[in-house]
């Protein structure tokens, strides 16, 4: 059985960090993916191989790390480990399996797990191993994020814009425009698509509007306009969106 004790301590972790999790077993993978879900994490939750794989094939959507139980429907999970190292991918693998032998702990990881949890587990254990795999995933980064003067802080979910005689405003952000701003602050000056935006800051399987993405902008550009910055995103019609820097202060 799972033990149900859910760990508090906050984790170290950016808004985008987002998670494939691979699990058939309908109550287990609800728990980790309403666990991950309260420590801010996006999850993907996936309950086939092969659409797994899929998930895994598409470019558009980039994880952090996968969680992959080894009996799967289809392709079993440590068939997609082979799979991705085979390709070069170098994906964050945890491993989730009821095989507690030693011989399969090292087929695992001679598969290409970083890391083994064997049923049952804690999920106090779960989320320590994740932090050691984000903390040597190279998608992790420290508690701030600067392009330009703007800094996102992810310690309190705030964002801070430095003015030209260097005075600091923090702007408080919600969940979902912090997301959004840094998917922008991570891709300067570049035109990004409603779909990119979408594939990466909802999950995939979650209800939204078609104009979701829309919706949130004008959020987030209300609150950035509100404290001065009011050219800041730029909408491309036909084309997408565009964290302009060069437009800040026109």
């Amino acid at each position: 059985m799972l033990t149900s004790q859910i760990y508090n301590e906050p984790l170290t972790t950016q808004f985008d960090m987002r998670m494939l999790l691979v699990e058939d077993e309908p109550d287990l993978g609800a728990a980790i993916k309403r666990t991950l879900n309260q420590h801010k994490y996006l999850v993907d939750w996936i309950m086939d191989g092969n659409d797994a794989w899929a998930y895994l094939e598409n470019r558009s959507t980039q994880y952090t790390v996968a969680i992959l139980d080894w009996m799967l429907p289809g392709i079993t999970g440590l068939e997609l480990c082979k799979r991705l190292r085979s390709k070069g991918n170098p994906l964050p693998i945890l491993m989730l399996t009821a095989k507690d032998r030693m011989e399969d702990k090292v087929a695992g990881l001679d598969a290409g797990a970083d890391d083994y949890l064997v049923k049952p587990f804690s999920m106090i254990e779960l989320l320590a191993r994740l932090r050691a795999l984000q903390r040597r995933s190279p998608h992790f980064q420290p508690q701030q994020l600067t392009v330009d003067n703007l800094t996102l802080d992810y310690g309190n979910s705030t964002v801070v814009r430095q003015n030209a005689i260097g005075e600091q405003q923090r702007i408080p952000l919600t969940n979902k425009e912090f997301q959004l701003l840094e998917y922008f602050m991570k891709h300067p000056n570049q035109i990004v698509t409603t779909e990119q935006i979408r594939n990466q800051i909802w999950e995939v399987n979650a209800e939204s509007s078609s104009n979701v993405v829309a919706a949130q902008i004008r959020l987030l550009r209300r609150k950035l306009t509100n404290s001065d910055c009011p050219n800041l995103i730029e909408t491309l019609h036909g084309m997408g969106y565009r964290l302009n820097l060069n437009n800040e202060s026109e």
